[in-house]
Parts: structure tokens; C-alpha cells; sequence
């Protein structure tokens, strides 16, 4: 119907505070909304003064003379950092309130224009449905507050919103438009849980651990489920490859790092020791389905991890109020519910509900894990170390799995524990170029 041209652009304006707070583009802009809820939104009225120029139904033009993005090699100019009163923090290095405030500010610039576009839409065409793509719908903590506005009835969000979903884009334009076939909408979409990547049977599993002559046992999934669960509710970290490899930015219980969301260590643990990663960076949960509304506030499923939903009230801790005057970081020290390592310093979660149709053997690990713990939730993060990619094949399981703190392997029905393994040397200092990285 309309667009808006570049290089006035809502994503790049987001890269260029991921610039300007020390983050990679392209790669940074999660840990920039990650970031945002540590600090207080008091730069909104800055930029909108000298930044960009929002109109009421949400269309806006960016001051170009404060960004460098369309004529240079960095994303922000002279005169940003001017109004900013520094230049970019240098990456790796001490993050400052600063830094927290600048990217709450921007983080609620995003969600305002975001909330008066749809509504122009809503009131432009009539529909109840918004279906959304691009970098800017991976945004989940906006994406949740546009679900909770109510303009939409239903929201949907291609999986892999970022530049990687453009070769589904191009498949599906050469399927109905070249070669005319129909367009068939299907409940609950064509996306299978987004679960369209690569699968390892078995035989191919125990060839490899054969060849490196790595310990590992067989087990069938009766006995193999409840082992699994129980050594994560005595607050070990798994690695898990189930299935096909999922599409898109986010694990989804393929080739996931899983564990105990109720352990009040298990966020840093993670963080520090398994990811190698910033020590704020939050975690997602993964929940049944069914069990959704009765530990978050949504009445929607969100097979994606694409929307911020609110912890249920009574599963949060009530907070003196020293601890709500804490500032930054800081804030992590105190638990905020009964899942605490999956609940952020504002009392939400960037929630992925798991359904029996799509991943059988996730819901059914979750099953078990309700079984001992009472609860059905459980952390879900990427498979894999800071500045790599998500794990693939076995062998790149194995590898993170050892390079990292985790304490179980499961691949598929073969499982392997730390402990057990002969001695991993691999060429050259991993560890030092990662870090550089």
C-alpha cells in the first residue's frame, strides 16, 4: 500500500544505537533490546528533538546529518556523538548507565512508531490480521506490546523476519507468482514449527562419536526423557540436538543449550561459564503449551519466541524496596519469581510455547521435567558459543560441548556426559580468538 525509503529506516536507525552502544550491526541489535529494560528512557525527548521526526500516523524522517550509514563506513556521525556527549563505546568494553539509558530510549522510540504504524494500518485496511517480516519484527519486546494493544486480533510473524528469511520470500514469489499456483493458507502456518533444516539419525551419531572415540550410552526415549530431566533439575546444563535444525535466529528445541529455569545461579552460570557471553543477557523460556497462561500473562501461543510476555503475578517475587531502587545490572542480583533465570529485571520473558505437533520430543522432555519439578518451563538458548553460529551436526556439537561448561550431551537417543570424555585438543588457542572475537 505504502513505504517509507531508504535511508530513512526504522531498523537502521536501531543499528545505529547498536553501533553507538559498543554492539556489532546486524548481529547486536538483540543484546541492545536485551539491555534496554537496565536503564531509564530519558534520551526519548533528545532524539525526537534532533533525531527523527515522527508523524501521528507513524511515518517518519531521520535528521541524515546525524548518521553516516548511507554515505560512510560507520552508522553515526560527529554530530551524534556530539548530542550524546561521547563517542561510541568501544566494543568489550564497561557498559555504562549511559549506555543502558540510551538504549531504553531507543527502545521505546521503536515500540512508539511501531504501535502508530499499525494503527494506521488497522484504520487504513480494516483487517484483523497483521502478518509481519523483516529485522525489526525479531523485535520481541515490541512485537509483545503490539499483541497487548489489542489493534490486531491475530499477529503472526515470519520466524526468520531478518535478511535470511528473503529465500523463503524468494521460493514462495517463484512458487505463486511464476508458476501460479494458488495461495492455501493452512492452521497454523506452512512453517512446521519453523523445523525445515538438517536431521542426524542415530547410525550417523554414534559413527562420528565412534571414529573420536567418545563415551556415550543408547537409550530409548522412555528412559532417555526422565534421565534427561532429572540431571536438569539437579542444576546440570544440557546440550540438546533433537530433530531437524530450526530456520531462523532462535533455538527452538532443536539445537538448543537447555536447563533448570528455576535455579538462581543458572542465568550468570550460563552466561559466564557456557555462552561466554555478557553477563545481563537474558534467557528464554520454553513452556507446554498448554501451561502457557498459567505462568505467563498471554492467551496466545508464540511458537517463534517472538513475543515478550509478563511473568503471572503470583509467580513473581515481591520486591523490598531496596532492591527496586537498584540500578543497571545490579538488578540481576535479585530473583524476580519462581523461574528466575528466565525472568528479566522488568518481570517479563521472551516466551516459546512448545506443541506435541511440531517438536514431540521437546514437549515430552517438558512433560517429565513437570513431572519431578512441578513445573513446566524450561530454559532454552541457542546452541552454541559467543560469535559462532548455532550447532549443525553432530561434530559441531561435540566441539561446543566440550569447549563450554555444559555437563550433558544428548543427540537424538545417545547420551553423553561430560565427565566421561577423553581428553579434546583441538590446533591453535580457540579460546583467545573467540574472545577477540
Amino acid at each position: 500500500m505504502w513505504q517509507i525509503n531508504f535511508p530513512h529506516s526504522l531498523g537502521l536507525l536501531y543499528s545505529a544505537f547498536t553501533y553507538y552502544t559498543g554492539f556489532r550491526v546486524n548481529s547486536g541489535e538483540y543484546k541492545l533490546m536485551g539491555l534496554a529494560p537496565y536503564g531509564k528512557p530519558r534520551f526519548v525527548q533528545l532524539i525526537k528533538d534532533n533525531l527523527i521526526d515522527i508523524k501521528p500516523d507513524g511515518t517518519f524522517r531521520l535528521r541524515m546529518e546525524y548518521f553516516n550509514y548511507a554515505t560512510g563506513l560507520s552508522m553515526t556521525s560527529v554530530k551524534f556523538h556530539k548530542l550524546f556527549g561521547r563517542g561510541p563505546r568501544r566494543p568489550e568494553s564497561e557498559l555504562t548507565q549511559l549506555d543502558m539509558d540510551i538504549a531504553s530510549s531507543i527502545q521505546v522510540i521503536t515500540e512508539e512508531i511501531l504501535l502508530k504504524l499499525a494503527k494506521t494500518v488497522r484504520d487504513e485496511l480494516g483487517t484483523d490480521n497483521l502478518c509481519m517480516a523483516g529485522g525489526v519484527a525479531l523485535n520481541c519486546v515490541a512485537n509483545g506490546k503490539l499483541h497487548d494493544s489489542g489493534i490486531f486480533k491475530n499477529i503472526w510473524i515470519q520466524p526468520a523476519a531478518g535478511d535470511a528469511g528473503g529465500a523463503l520470500g524468494a521460493a514462495f514469489s517463484a512458487y505463486h507468482m511464476f508458476l501460479g499456483h494458488e495461495r492455501e493458507p493452512i492452521e497454523p502456518d506452512l512453517m512446521k514449527g519453523s523445523y525445515l533444516g538438517t536431521k542426524y539419525e542415530n547410525g550417523e551419531i554414534s559413527n562420528y562419536l565412534d571414529e573420536i572415540g567418545a563415551a556415550y550410552e543408547f537409550y530409548d526415549d522412555d528412559i532417555l526423557l526422565p534421565k534427561v530431566a532429572e540431571a536438569i533439575s539437579k542444576g546440570n546444563v544440557i546440550g540438546w540436538l533433537n530433530g531437524r535444525m530450526e530456520f531462523g535466529p532462535r533455538a527452538l528445541g532443536a539445537r538448543s543449550i537447555i536447563g533448570d529455569p528455576r535455579n538462581t545461579e543458572m542465568q550468570s552460570t550460563m552466561n559466564l561459564k557456557i555462552k561466554y557471553r555478557e553477563s545481563f543477557r537474558p534467557f528464554a523460556p520454553a513452556v507446554k503449551c498448554s501451561a502457557l497462561n498459567d505462568w505467563f500473562e498471554a492467551d496466545y501461543s508464540s511458537p517463534y519466541m517472538l513475543f515478550v510476555a509478563g511473568v503471572k503475578q503470583e509467580k513473581r517475587v515481591s520486591l523490598s524496596m531496596e532492591d527496586e531502587n537498584l540500578f543497571g545490572v545490579e538488578k540481576l542480583k535479585v530473583p524476580k519469581s519462581e523461574i528466575p533465570a528466565v525472568t528479566h529485571v522488568d518481570f517479563s520473558a521472551r516466551v516459546q510455547t512448545v506443541h506435541n505437533e511440531t517438536n514431540p520430543r521437546f514437549y515430552k522432555l517438558l512433560e517429565e521435567f513437570e513431572k519431578i519439578t512441578d513445573c513446566p518451563v524450561l530454559i532454552n538458548t541457542s546452541f552454541n558459543l559467543r560469535g559462532e553460529p548455532i550447532v549443525c551436526s553432530p561434530e559441531d556439537a561435540y566441539r561446543c560441548f566440550m569447549r563450554s561448561g555444559i555437563d550433558y550431551l544428548v543427540m537424538e537417543n545417545i547420551f553423553l556426559a561430560k565427565k566421561d570424555q577423553p581428553l579434546f585438543e583441538e590446533s591453535g588457542n580457540w579460546k583467545e580468538e573467540f574472545v577477540l572475537d
